[in-house]
Order: C-alpha cells, then sequence, then structure tokens
C-alpha cells in the first residue's frame, strides 16, 4: 500500500486559493497579513495536517531549549512582577526566555498562529489574555505545552486567581471597619483582545455591599480608561461629592496609588478620613503602605514555569488547574 502524501505548501494554496508568497507572511510574519487571508489559510493547514519544514527539523532535533511569554501591558507593574517570577524561575534551567508583546487583536491572533508552525518554542506561556478554542487545538496539535495565567482552557494548563472572591474580601474588610459609604474605582471594558479581571473584582465588591444590605449610590462607581490621569480625575470627582465616601476600594494598586496623589494634593488625612484599599500588592504597595488584596505574582510566573517544565518533561500528564489563593495585607492606609 503506498505511503500517504504529505500535504505541501502547494496543497495549501490550492485549498486556501491563496497565493504561496502570502502562505509563507502567514507562516513567519502573520503580524502583515489581514486576518480574513490569515483565517483561509490556517483553516487549510489545519485541515490538511501541513508541517512547514521549518517545524519538521525543530521536531527532529527535538529541544530548541526556548520558552515564549505572551503578554500585554509589558511595563504594567503586575506583569512586571510575573515576569520576574518566570525569569526567576527559569534561571536555575537552560531554557531561554523569549517575550512577546501585545499591543491589539492582530498581534496575539498573529503569535498563536505562526508559533505552533516556527517549531522554535519548546513551551509558553500566555499572560492574563484570552485564549479561543482554535488557538488551543493548533497549539495541542502541533505539541507546543502551554501554561495560561488569569485565564483558563479545560485543555491547556492554567493559573487563575478569583477575581470576584477579591472584589468580595476587599468590600468585607472594609464593612468590618465600619464603612457604610464605599467608593470603587477602575477601568472600563478592555478592547477586545483583553480580558478584564476589574469587572468581575466589582461584581464581587457590589455582592458584598448588598448582603451586607448597604445601598450605595450609582456615582460611587467610577470607570475609566486605565491611566493615573483618569483614576486621578474619578478619584477627585468622587471626592468632590456633597457626600463624599469614607472608604475606596480600587481595582488595581496603580489605581489606588493614583488616588492617594490625589489625597495629598487635597489635604485628605488617608486613614483618617479615607481609607483606600488596592489590589494585586505589587512593590510600590509596601513602600507606600497601601493596604490592599494581595495576589501571588512573583509566585503565578513561578509556578508557570514549574508547571511547563514538568509537562515538557512528560507531555502524557493531565492539564493541571490552579487556584492561587488571595489575601488581605493590612497597612496604613485603611
Amino acid at each position: 500500500m503506498p505511503r500517504k502524501k504529505k500535504p505541501t505548501i502547494y496543497d495549501v494554496a490550492e485549498k486556501s486559493g491563496i497565493s504561496i508568497s502570502t502562505i509563507s507572511r502567514v507562516l513567519n510574519t502573520p503580524e502583515k497579513v489581514n486576518p480574513e487571508t490569515r483565517a483561509l489559510v490556517l483553516d487549510a493547514i489545519d485541515k490538511l495536517g501541513f508541517v512547514p519544514k521549518a517545524e519538521a527539523r525543530a521536531r527532529a532535533l527535538s529541544n530548541t531549549n526556548r520558552i515564549g511569554v505572551i503578554t500585554p501591558f509589558f511595563t504594567a507593574p503586575s506583569f512586571v512582577q510575573r515576569l520576574r517570577g518566570v525569569a526567576s524561575a527559569l534561571a536555575a534551567s537552560n531554557y531561554e526566555l523569549v517575550i512577546f508583546t501585545v499591543e491589539s487583536s492582530d498581534h496575539i491572533q498573529g503569535y498563536l498562529s505562526s508559533i505552533p508552525f516556527m517549531g522554535n518554542l519548546d513551551g509558553l506561556i500566555v499572560m492574563s489574555l484570552p485564549i479561543q478554542k482554535k488557538d488551543a487545538q493548533r497549539l495541542i496539535e502541533h505539541g507546543i505545552d502551554t501554561v495560561l495565567i488569569e485565564y483558563s482552557h479545560p485543555e491547556l494548563n492554567s493559573i487563575e486567581i478569583d477575581n470576584f472572591q477579591g472584589g468580595q474580601m476587599a468590600a468585607q474588610y472594609l464593612l468590618d471597619k465600619g464603612h457604610k459609604r464605599i467608593a470603587f474605582i477602575g477601568d472600563k471594558e478592555p478592547h477586545d483582545f483583553e480580558i478584564h479581571p476589574a469587572g468581575m473584582r466589582l461584581k464581587g465588591f457590589q455582592a458584598a455591599l448588598k448582603k451586607a444590605r448597604i445601598q450605595s449610590p450609582n456615582e460611587y462607581i467610577r470607570l475609566f480608561a486605565n491611566t493615573k490621569e483618569d483614576a486621578m480625575r474619578a478619584t477627585r470627582e468622587l471626592l468632590s461629592l456633597p457626600t463624599p465616601p469614607t472608604a475606596i476600594f480600587a481595582a488595581a494598586d496603580i489605581q489606588a496609588i493614583s488616588a492617594l496623589k490625589v489625597t495629598r494634593e487635597l489635604g485628605i488625612k488617608v486613614r483618617e478620613q479615607l481609607a483606600v484599599i488596592g489590589f494585586d500588592d505589587i512593590d510600590s504597595a509596601e513602600y507606600l503602605d497601601l493596604t490592599t488584596v494581595r495576589q501571588h505574582l512573583d509566585e503565578s510566573g513561578k509556578l508557570a514555569v514549574e508547571i511547563l517544565l514538568t509537562h515538557i518533561a512528560d507531555p502524557s500528564r493531565p492539564p493541571q488547574h490552579v487556584n492561587l489563593p488571595l489575601n488581605i495585607i493590612e497597612r496604613q492606609t485603611t
């Protein structure tokens, strides 16, 4: 019985109706190809089971000793700390760290469509980004061990936190301190390529207030674009109300720090006149004595590497799903 012929790039071109040069760009520089064309090519590749020569060579050579991290907001403090955890865990291994930064939907789709075919990574960590079913399936089919942080997929490893619970914890902590006029500041629904943890923190916060039968006026909820200036403006608006809040829960430490700057400008005594609690426990939260809901940022990066290397060593292991605990770190702002 004759061996089944392996599909070639010419077969992909015939099935997709796309030129070979464009197919080559999809495989090598996908961000330069429009999404519709890219989808046609990838659909043909998936249906044919086409394996580019570069990937076939990489498979033959086995390990590449490179781990990739796809991350948005590369310079945001919480992401820097997660990356620090990844880097420190990899330092003890022979793996090189490769970082892919995301600034748009096209960016992440480009990476997720090309990385499985490039054959130049042994594993992948995806930070705080949603991943579609078809992209997850492509990673699995091409043997790219993957760990998701702050997002879950049943067939991929994941490390998560309960943002809803975190919002509840912050609200309950302030309620236990005797506060009844509690405001929330956080970012609006983000771009379609981002997840929105602030939204879940707000829902948890509101659920705790409702359970305590606290009626929070709509003007106590301030949502804005994720910038320091917007966080400061939201805080000024809250503190200028006829009946201002006695406490503010910020969906992220960086926003809580902006709120603290406004209190200094207005001569408001933190803790005595206004309590402020953040979320994340970034490095500067400790320096500024900020009370916060701690999620274990460095630890999540380290754990992602540990899970990834374990699965690279034994691909037969089932996916791991880890939920990291949250806890309140009480300092001088509440």
